[in-house]
């Protein structure tokens, strides 16, 4: 067997490839995104084409560019998908801090930007730097963005690690705690100590903007597995006295499972609220069983100013749920949010994840979004006050239309 030498030929080969995966990045990463105006159903618009896919991701994060290293121009440290992003508005433009998944399934945080908040988005010059714990993250994921009222932004995320009572042979077992960083600046994060709570396993944690009682309030998911929710399960309501040491020992589900709905076997909260006159305005994702596997929507809820535990109005159904494309991937039939922005316009930027692979958005305005969550019927749980809704919505729109 011969062994390929690093000769002059075989390096400009790679200097021509690179030049082609030079023009196909930037390519994408100016292509114009506009509405798909097949999908219009008056709540809000969908688009074209992802907001950010693996292709996104810089070259230079994953070729090694040393023509003596690399003379063939291998892609040593490969992404496989860029997805599930916190959002905030920063300095007039949008910022998302991404899950970006190498090939060897961890998973990384960084910061894409864009000014417009529908193309043109493109990474910062490297991911977050993340800090460890004492005890190192096997894999982190999810990060939701809150601008708290005490005048930092916390990234809360997925911290997980193999589950230290599995036995040798189970290598899947993984116990998920709530990670939590913060920052002033976006690039310089500091790491607390994780959540500690009761709860065995703690996915989909998010902080809440404000003080409630002089506490950091958090929305939880108690469980006691992955899929299995335990003692009913739900969207949790508890409060913390400090961020610094955050420890939760009683937790109030204020939002629980329900059978035969799109939130059967397990929901989360999404991202934090949003503040409106009219309460809090909440994006969550549901989850639950078919034929083909577990399916994940989104839905709204809204809950009291000054309770925000207590529900006001939860529109019956899901509010978005995967469509084309959108449903195959990684882990199919899913769709999921950890990100949104309500901009000084009233415009709401609503980015959500295609099946663990790539990213999209959905814009729409505040007052569509009041509008659909307390006026859309809530979920009568039967087949009966389901017809009779659908009966009802036909029979007064007949008498307007004089039939």
């Amino acid at each position: 067997m011969t062994i390929p030498s690093t000769s002059t030929p075989i390096r400009l080969a790679a200097a021509d490839r690179m030049a082609t995966l030079k023009r196909h990045s930037e390519e994408l990463l100016s292509r114009c995104n506009e509405i798909d105006e097949h999908w219009d159903h008056g709540v809000f618009n969908r688009y074209r084409h992802p907001v950010l896919t693996a292709g996104h991701v810089p070259l230079e994060w994953r070729y090694d560019l040393d023509p003596v290293a690399n003379p063939f121009l291998m892609e040593r440290l490969g992404i496989n998908a860029v997805f599930n992003a916190g959002a905030l508005e920063w300095n007039g433009k949008i910022v998302l801090a991404c899950r970006v998944e190498g090939y060897d399934r961890k998973s990384f945080f960084a910061i894409a930007e864009s000014a417009n908040g529908i193309d043109n988005f493109r990474f910062w010059d490297e991911p977050i730097d993340l800090p460890e714990t004492g005890e190192p993250d096997t894999n982190v994921y999810d990060m939701r963005l809150t601008r708290h009222e005490d005048g930092w932004i916390y990234g809360l995320f997925c911290s997980e690690r193999k589950d230290p009572a599995a036995p040798l042979h189970d290598t899947s077992s993984a116990v998920a705690q709530c990670g939590i960083v913060r920052t002033k600046d976006l690039k310089k994060w500091e790491r607390l100590p994780d959540l500690q709570s009761p709860s065995a396993q703690q996915r989909n944690v998010v902080l809440h903007p404000e003080f409630v009682h002089g506490k950091y309030a958090l929305y939880t998911r108690p469980q006691d597995s992955f899929i299995d929710a335990g003692k009913g399960g739900g969207i949790g309501w508890a409060l913390c006295d400090s961020i610094e040491a955050a420890s939760v020992s009683d937790e109030t589900i204020i939002d629980g499972r329900v059978y035969h709905t799109i939130k059967e076997v397990k929901n989360g909260q999404g991202p934090a609220p949003i503040k409106t006159n009219r309460g809090w305005l909440h994006l969550a994702h549901g989850v639950r069983n078919t034929a083909a596997g577990l399916r994940y929507v989104l839905y709204l809820f809204l809950t009291d100013l000054a309770e925000p535990w207590r529900i006001l109005h939860q529109p019956s159904g899901y509010f978005i749920a995967p469509v084309g494309s959108e449903r195959v991937g990684d882990v199919s039939n899913v769709v999921f949010s950890n990100g949104w922005v309500l901009r000084d316009s009233g415009a709401v930027f609503i980015y959500y994840a295609s099946s663990d692979t790539r990213l999209h958005v959905a814009t729409t305005t505040i007052e569509r979004l009041l509008d659909y969550v307390i006026h859309t019927p809530e979920d009568g749980l039967t087949t009966r006050a389901s017809l009779e809704q659908r009966l009802e919505l036909i029979r007064r729109n007949r008498a307007l239309l004089g039939a």
